[in-house]
C-alpha cells in the first residue's frame, strides 16, 4: 500500500470520437465504477467509490487522472466525502490531474461533510496543455454535531494549484479553522454554514460570457453570497456563501449547463446517485 489507504489512477483516450479507458488501477478505500456513457457524445462517466464510508483518523488518499488529446471525461463520486473525528492525524487526500490539448475534464464530486472535531486536509494539482479545458467544483458542508453547533470540526484546508504548460497560472488556498477562529464573524463565514467552490478553464472564456454569468448568478442570489472572479489565464472562478447544499448545487449547475451549451453544445447528464 506504500502508505496509502486507497489509491486511484484513471488515464482516458479518445477513440474514433469515443473515450475510453487506457489505464485503470486502484487498491485500498478507493475503487472505479464500470464507465457509464449518459449519451452519444462519446463523453465518459466514471463514479469514484470509497467503500469504508468515510475518511479517519490518519487516512491517506492518492487519486491520479490523465486525459490524452480529444478525451472527454465526467469524474464525480458517488456519494459525499464525509470527514470524521481525527484525534491524532488529519485526513488527507491529493489529487493530481493531467489534460493534453483539447480534453474536457469536468470533476463534480459530491459535498465534502466535515464532522465534530474532523481535521482534513486536500490538494489538487492540475497539469493542463493550452487547449485543455477544465471544470471543477466543491462544497463544503458541516455535519451533525450533538450540540447542535455548525462548526463543531476543527479544520479543513484545500488547495487547488494550476499549470498551464508548466507555468502556474493560478492558485486557490481555502483554510477554515472553526478551532481557531469564530467563523460566524465578518470576514469568515458571516452568518452562512456553507461554502461551494467552482473553478472553470477554458480558451473560449470571454468578457461577455462572464458579464451574462454574472447576471444569471445576480438572479438567484436572495438567500446567499455569490462572487465571481476572472482568473488571469482564460478563465473564471464562482464562490458562493450559503446554509445549504442544495442552493449551491442549483447555482452551479446553471453556470455548468451554460459552459456546456456554448461550448460543447452538450447538456450536462443528470448523475444520479441514488
Amino acid at each position: 500500500m506504500t502508505g496509502w489507504t486507497g489509491e486511484l489512477r484513471l488515464a482516458v483516450e479518445n477513440r474514433k470520437g469515443k473515450t475510453v479507458a487506457k489505464n485503470v488501477f486502484f487498491q485500498g478505500a478507493l475503487k472505479v465504477m464500470r464507465p457509464i456513457y449518459h449519451n452519444d457524445s462519446g463523453q465518459v462517466c466514471y463514479y469514484i467509490l470509497n467503500p469504508g464510508g468515510g475518511y479517519l483518523d490518519g487516512d491517506r488518499y492518492r487519486i491520479q487522472i490523465a486525459l490524452e488529446k480529444q478525451a472527454r471525461l465526467t469524474l464525480t463520486t458517488q456519494s459525499a466525502t464525509k470527514v470524521y473525528r481525527t484525534p491524532h492525524t488529519h485526513a488527507y487526500q491529493e489529487t493530481e490531474i493531467f489534460l493534453k490539448n483539447g480534453s474536457f475534464l469536468e470533476y463534480t464530486p459530491d459535498p465534502l461533510i466535515a464532522y465534530r472535531q474532523a481535521r482534513y486536509k486536500q490538494k489538487n494539482v492540475i497539469h493542463m496543455e493550452k487547449g485543455a479545458t477544465f471544470l471543477y467544483s466543491d462544497i463544503i458542508t458541516p455535519g451533525w454535531s450533538p450540540d447542535g453547533q455548525r462548526f463543531s470540526y476543527d479544520r479543513l484546508q484545500l488547495m487547488n494549484e494550476i499549470y498551464m504548460d508548466h507555468e502556474l497560472v493560478a492558485y486557490d488556498h481555502i483554510k477554515i479553522s472553526p478551532a481557531d477562529y469564530n467563523m460566524e464573524t465578518i470576514g469568515f463565514m458571516e452568518g452562512f454554514s456553507h461554502l461551494g467552490s467552482m473553478l472553470v478553464i477554458g480558451e473560449q472564456t470571454t468578457s461577455d460570457l462572464l458579464d451574462r454569468l454574472y447576471h444569471v448568478i445576480q438572479s438567484d442570489t436572495n438567500t446567499n453570497k455569490v462572487g465571481l472572479s476572472q482568473l488571469a489565464v482564460k478563465g473564471f472562478t464562482v464562490r458562493v456563501l450559503a446554509n445549504s447544499t442544495q442552493e449551491i448545487e442549483r447555482i452551479f449547475k446553471n453556470v455548468h449547463h451554460m459552459i456546456s451549451h456554448e461550448w460543447f453544445d452538450t447538456t450536462p447528464s443528470f448523475l444520479r446517485k441514488y
